[in-house]
């Protein structure tokens, strides 16, 4: 019996789960350290994720991948996460750039970028612009026709595998005067004309990820774009859906790493003859965490739930990313405080999963669009039962 909260996964999420684990503890979180100090991406541990299926872990069988449910993809998640929250970021970058593809994509479009996702040349999704992070509408990067084709002139922020990825889902307005209804996706290869990639930012945290601008100016075939025109905001906002859960594992992930590492001190650590956890202001934190821990894990596995069933996740993802992404944030707070002085220095773990906990907060929709989200949702209900 453990104190967290463990879901009940079938045989085959279970198997998946232990991969997860031995691949977790024995390959990248030895790694996670060095990858912080040096800012590097991991290129050794996307072979490793390649040879062992995990970057086509969600993709249909139909398209090389193996087929798996988000519930057991948040599972793996998760549990990757517990050893390093940048390869976990990276699995959640993945996922998000191959959504667009799987619900708007045509089948040539799906059996070649899906079939190459899983041989580790990814896709990235590019919405967000320096002025444009959580009012996707406002973006001003544009697509104009240009012969058989359209014209992409812009610029893109803030993309998570920006620069690692081969591929990314460039969203651009086809028509301006519509706002966020006019709003269209195109597939464009890093590798063409007239696309630069010359800015990487200096992360606090999640240094082991790779996260770049995007300058595109090229004409792309029609062949090139995802789904219908200027409709391409609702498949950004269905794509965001269900990244917000694979976040929320990624955000759980790390809550459990830090509860790790703050239990095990608590029980080693000695003041005054005795474990700190004897102390009432140590081993309540950890109760607290223990709590907050497994409610967010049971919120988490049923939105992965409900997810495969086909329910609609735009509440209950959005309750997911805000909840777990909070109690990350306080497990890591903990985790430092329990470790004293010595959880504030480098090397500690702990150290590095307070900055890398941060941006769980931020992206994939920050807490106050989350809120706002939810805000909505409560107003709408209450309106709709309206007599």
């Amino acid at each position: 019996m453990t104190v967290i909260w463990k879901p009940q996964l079938d045989e085959n999420a279970a198997k998946w789960q232990a991969l997860a684990e031995s691949l977790g503890r024995e390959r990248f979180a030895p790694l996670a350290g060095d990858l912080d100090r040096d800012q590097r991406y991991p290129w050794e541990t996307i072979e490793a994720l390649v040879a062992h299926k995990f970057t086509g872990l969600f993709l249909p069988q139909q398209y090389g991948g193996e087929g798996q449910s988000l519930l057991t993809t948040v599972a793996a998640v998760e549990t990757i996460g517990s050893h390093c929250a940048s390869t976990a970021a990276i699995m959640c970058a993945y996922q998000l750039g191959a959504f667009p593809i799987l619900l708007a994509g045509t089948p040539t479009q799906k059996d070649f970028y899906l079939r190459e996702m899983t041989q580790g040349r990814a896709t990235s999704f590019a919405l967000s612009e320096r002025i444009a992070g959580s009012d996707a509408g406002a973006i001003e990067a544009s697509a104009v026709r240009e012969g058989e084709g359209w014209r992409i002139r812009g610029e893109k922020y803030w993309i998570g595998n920006g620069g690692a990825s081969r591929y990314y889902v460039v969203f651009a307005k086809t028509d301006p005067a519509a706002g966020g209804r006019g709003i269209s996706a195109f597939m464009v290869d890093k590798e063409q004309p007239g696309v630069v990639i010359d800015e990487l930012c200096d992360k606090m945290g999640i240094r082991g990820t790779q996260t770049s601008n995007l300058k595109v100016d090229l004409v792309v075939s029609d062949s090139a774009r995802i789904g219908d025109v200027n409709r391409a905001l609702r498949l950004a906002l269905q794509t965001l859906n269900v990244g917000r859960i694979m976040v929320s594992a990624q955000s759980l992930g790390l809550a459990l790493g830090a509860y790790r590492e703050a239990s095990r001190r608590a029980v080693a650590r000695q003041t005054f003859g005795h474990p700190i956890i004897e102390n009432q202001g140590i081993g309540f934190r950890l109760a607290d965490m223990a709590t907050e821990i497994s409610a967010a894990r049971m919120m988490l596995y049923e939105a992965a739930r409900v997810y495969d069933c086909g329910g609609d996740v735009s509440s209950l993802g959005a309750m997911a990313k805000l909840f777990t992404s909070e109690v990350a944030h306080r497990a890591a707070d903990n985790a430092v405080q329990i470790w004293g002085g010595m959880g504030y220095c480098k090397p500690n773990v702990v150290e590095r999963l307070y900055r890398d906990q941060r941006i769980l907060e931020i992206y994939e929709g920050s807490s106050e669009i989350q809120r706002l989200v939810l805000a909505r949702a409560v107003r709408k209900e209450v309106e709709d039962q309206a007599p």
